[in-house]
């Protein structure tokens, strides 16, 4: 990618914003701001019973309680196995045997360069949650199906979500 002028338009806690030229073929060149985000992981804990774990709490961003699988974002140099073990048992209690992956997302490649990685985490111990002191989470667990079928019906709405209960069942069948 052929870039010209780029600057950093905002420092924020979370994301930066940054803008820049690009060229584009034939047309020239175009300005465009890039939202830079540290990318996150999501993991989609499976019982040996089927169920799915998945966790409820507010998004300030949507104004809504939204069902999720338990995320979070990744620290400088972490590898993404280990922040996935460090939210699931942050958000559920949960530890996992073995971490599958499940690939990864580009939630809004027009605008972010956010990457989520996902796991399946199967072989699953249920501990003590210790949440961060910012979130209020309640544990939802239901039937993998019937996940699929809240994410068909928009009960679901979360992207990365979605997008692991769809890899998980692909998996299962």
């Amino acid at each position: 990618m052929d870039t010209r002028n780029r600057m950093i338009l905002f420092n924020g806690l979370v994301v930066n914003v940054e803008q820049m030229d690009v060229r584009i073929g034939a047309k020239g060149w175009h300005t465009f701001q890039v939202v830079r985000h540290p990318g996150g992981v999501g993991v989609l804990p499976l019982h040996e019973d089927g169920t799915v774990t998945l966790i409820r709490q507010l998004r300030p961003a949507v104004d809504d309680m939204l069902l999720e699988i338990p995320a979070g974002r990744l620290d400088p140099g972490e590898e993404p196995s280990a922040c996935g073990r460090r939210e699931l048992t942050e958000e559920t209690g949960l530890t996992a045997e073995r971490l599958e992956s499940l690939g990864t997302i580009l939630t809004s490649p027009g605008v972010f360069d956010e990457r989520i990685h996902l796991f399946l985490a199967v072989g699953l111990t249920q501990g003590e949650a210790t949440p961060e002191q910012y979130e209020e989470i309640e544990t939802v667990r239901l039937p993998l199906a019937d996940a699929l079928a809240l994410a068909a019906e928009c009960g679901i709405r979360d992207g990365k979500t979605i997008a692991a209960l769809l890899r998980a069942s692909v998996r299962q069948s």
